[in-house]
């Protein structure tokens, strides 16, 4: 495939990420009757520590600087964000968890783009958010939605915030993914003796293990593995305005793979933070705060290879 095909293929190749990490996710649904959120969230974290640590040690083999202060904020704020992040899906569907939580990113882009059009595109995220909450809680029944499901997405939606700015700081002070890989480490010891005490030696059955690396390859490796080559034939704008479909391509991984079947106001709600989404990076243009986990990956790419 030549240079031309593979630029053009890529937007595909996102497209398969989101699918790939929002598949990650619905595994860890079925994976958190037996470990809880914490032992999945221990799990992904673990195993991807695991797969990057000898991508780093390739640049801390040649004399690489390590800023530790840095490492702990990005680590804390990784492990907070998918603490919460999971122990919103123990509760509420995976697509309404996702949109939730995209609206943390979504406001730094928003912030980005210091303009009117910004202003109106976060308008329609919250009046979207506004119907999901809505929908949910006031009409009752078995399409309700958990309030503290809800709230655990906002506040995945927070350190999502703060993981772009604390990874975005720790691309900056360290080369290619040493940050992120040891900021894994860092969310790894953090959450592994809680997971312990909640899940016990459940955590080390082999089929819980095996389902944890799979949240963690399909999370994870593979997305990261896309969006970095991505990154490297892309335009940034173009870039973040694929990944703003994520909450659009959640709800239709809940559906098709856990059958969560979501109201037409819920599907309404998810439809206008996913426009607002497109919107608000489009309007921010070069601006556009990457609204990944990847975030980190990208300042290794800038530094190491220009688009």
């Amino acid at each position: 495939m030549g240079n031309d095909s593979r630029v053009a293929a890529m937007p595909l190749f996102v497209i398969i990420g989101l699918i790939c990490q929002e598949a990650g996710a619905a595994v860890a649904v079925g994976l958190i009757p037996d470990v809880g959120p914490w032992g999945v969230v221990a799990l992904r974290l673990v195993f991807s520590a695991v797969v990057l640590m000898p991508l780093a040690f390739v640049s801390l083999r040649r004399g690489a600087a390590i800023s530790w202060r840095h490492v702990f904020a990005f680590g804390l704020s990784l492990a907070a964000m998918n603490v919460f992040f999971y122990l919103a899906l123990e509760r509420i569907p995976l697509g309404v968890a996702v949109t939730i939580e995209v609206t943390g990113p979504l406001v730094l882009s928003v912030v980005a783009s210091r303009s009117w059009r910004g202003a109106l595109w976060a308008a329609l995220a919250a009046t979207g958010v506004a119907v999901l909450g809505g929908s949910g809680l006031l009409h009752g029944g078995s399409s309700s939605l958990d309030p503290v499901g809800l709230a655990f997405a906002v506040g995945a939606a927070v350190m999502w915030a703060a993981y772009i700015v604390t990874a975005r700081a720790a691309g900056a002070s360290m080369p290619g993914v040493v940050g992120l890989a040891l900021a894994m480490v860092v969310g790894s010891v953090v959450t592994l003796p809680v997971a312990g005490a909640l899940a016990g030696s459940a955590l080390l059955k082999p089929e819980v293990l095996a389902l944890g690396f799979a949240v963690a390859v399909l999370s994870s490796a593979i997305p990261y593995g896309i969006e970095l080559s991505a990154l490297r034939r892309m335009k940034a704008e173009t870039f973040a305005i694929l990944l703003a479909l994520a909450p659009a391509i959640a709800a239709l991984a809940g559906l098709v793979l856990l059958d969560q079947r979501l109201t037409w106001a819920i599907s309404v709600g998810i439809a206008l933070v996913t426009v607002a989404g497109v919107g608000a990076v489009a309007s921010a243009g070069r601006k556009a705060v990457p609204a990944v986990e990847e975030a980190a990956i990208e300042m290794a790419v800038e530094g190491d290879e220009p688009r």
